[in-house]
């Protein structure tokens, strides 16, 4: 499947942002709108400590329809209570109002800082009128709900006569555990409710629940798609195709993206007892701070490998059947380091992409991990992140 070279939202679609205040300077507050109802889904963070809008989101993502998304970046309305509560329904009237639609049809997400309150008055200045500058250009957009990204991030393909796009950010604080990051998917393509919700699951599966960028699992993260059905109906399985490839690429490219990096880490285990012993396996090796610094300092350091796979004490592992291969070299065989150019490795390492791959030899199950390299920025990004 081919992407856009210009990425584009689908028909019916359209969006706009603002800066509102919430920042220092650039735009914070972004909204997206589809001019007729959707049929929509949601996948939200599994952390005990969910943002205010990912526990008004659940609630209202249970009708299985959606006509608007707002989102603002800088403070994510965590640990707010019953006030923060109030704050993102007060959020989703504004919208609702702005745009002429039900308020049950808004979704709102926030993201940024933990512990403080939104701004109520800048968001209900920044809201009045956004309905009216809503425009077909998905970069506006995508800029207004950047943490520390450094860049926006907007993709989209043709599916079966209609348009697939997802605009997403996330740079830290992402672990898989559903979801990783935002991410809001739009298509112009007719499908009901549980038909999406179907093909979201199974496309984050091999996605953003395979993505760590350090292991933490954020308070606020939401993935959710909205389908107006403008194109017309598709088969389910050419969609779900199509959506497994647009999240793959959107998780590989927020990995890229993750704060301080300067590699993607591409794990793939193979021969695992079962699928859950694979992904955990994978998970453990991309998560591995030993394994990422190896990555940054192209160090073929083979032994951090094997504690990663070997600390996976839950899963079925025999060391003399563990093979493992580092850009296509064979660096392990039988649980033991193999023979191979250390020098040559070392020069494979400055790609990129790094690739590993992890042959355990007791079965039929697979993983997959993704993630990216552990650098001196992720530590200048995060020490003194609520005060940036």
């Amino acid at each position: 499947m081919d992407f856009h070279d210009r990425p584009r939202l689908p028909r019916g679609f359209r969006c706009a942002a603002r800066h509102c205040g919430i920042k220092s300077q650039g735009l914070d507050l972004s909204l997206f709108a589809s001019d007729v109802p959707a049929a929509a889904a949601a996948l939200f963070t599994r952390n005990h400590f969910p943002g205010a809008p990912v526990v008004v989101g659940r609630e209202r993502i249970r009708g299985g329809r959606l006509q608007a998304v707002i989102a603002n970046s800088r403070i994510s309305n965590v640990a707010t209570g019953q006030q923060g509560i109030e704050d993102a329904r007060t959020m989703a009237l504004l919208a609702a109002r702005d745009l002429g639609i039900a308020e049950e049809l808004v979704l709102m997400s926030s993201t940024g800082v933990i512990g403080e309150r939104l701004p109520m008055e800048k968001l209900e200045r920044g809201i009045m009128g956004l309905a009216g500058e809503l425009d077909t250009d998905p970069w506006p957009a995508a800029r207004g709900i950047m943490t520390t990204d450094t860049e926006p991030k907007v993709l989209s393909l043709d599916v079966g006569g209609g348009t697939l796009t997802a605009v997403g950010k996330g740079a830290g604080m992402i672990a898989p555990n559903m979801a990783t990051m935002l991410v809001f998917l739009f298509t112009d393509l007719e499908l009901p409710a549980n038909a999406l919700r179907r093909a979201l699951r199974s496309a984050s599966l091999d996605s953003f629940e395979c993505l760590s960028i350090d292991s933490d699992t954020s308070t606020s993260d939401t993935v959710a798609i909205l389908a107006n059905g403008h194109a017309g109906a598709v088969e389910d399985e050419r969609f779900a195709s199509a959506l497994e490839v647009a999240c793959l690429r959107m998780a590989e490219w927020v990995a890229r993206d993750g704060e301080g990096a300067t590699k993607l880490i591409r794990v793939r285990v193979e021969g695992a007892h079962d699928d859950g012993d694979g992904r955990r396996v994978a998970r453990a090796v991309v998560d591995s701070p030993l394994v990422k610094t190896m990555v940054f300092g192209g160090d073929p350091n083979v032994g951090r490998i094997l504690m990663a796979i070997g600390k996976c004490v839950e899963c079925r592992i025999d060391p003399g059947r563990v093979e493992a291969r580092l850009q296509g070299v064979t660096v392990v065989e039988r649980g033991e380091r193999a023979v191979f150019d250390p020098a040559r490795v070392r020069h494979l390492l400055d790609q990129d992409t790094v690739e590993i791959d992890v042959f355990l030899g007791l079965g039929d199950g697979r993983g997959l991990g993704i993630g990216c390299d552990l650098t001196e920025g992720y530590i200048q990004e995060n020490a003194a992140y609520s005060s940036s």
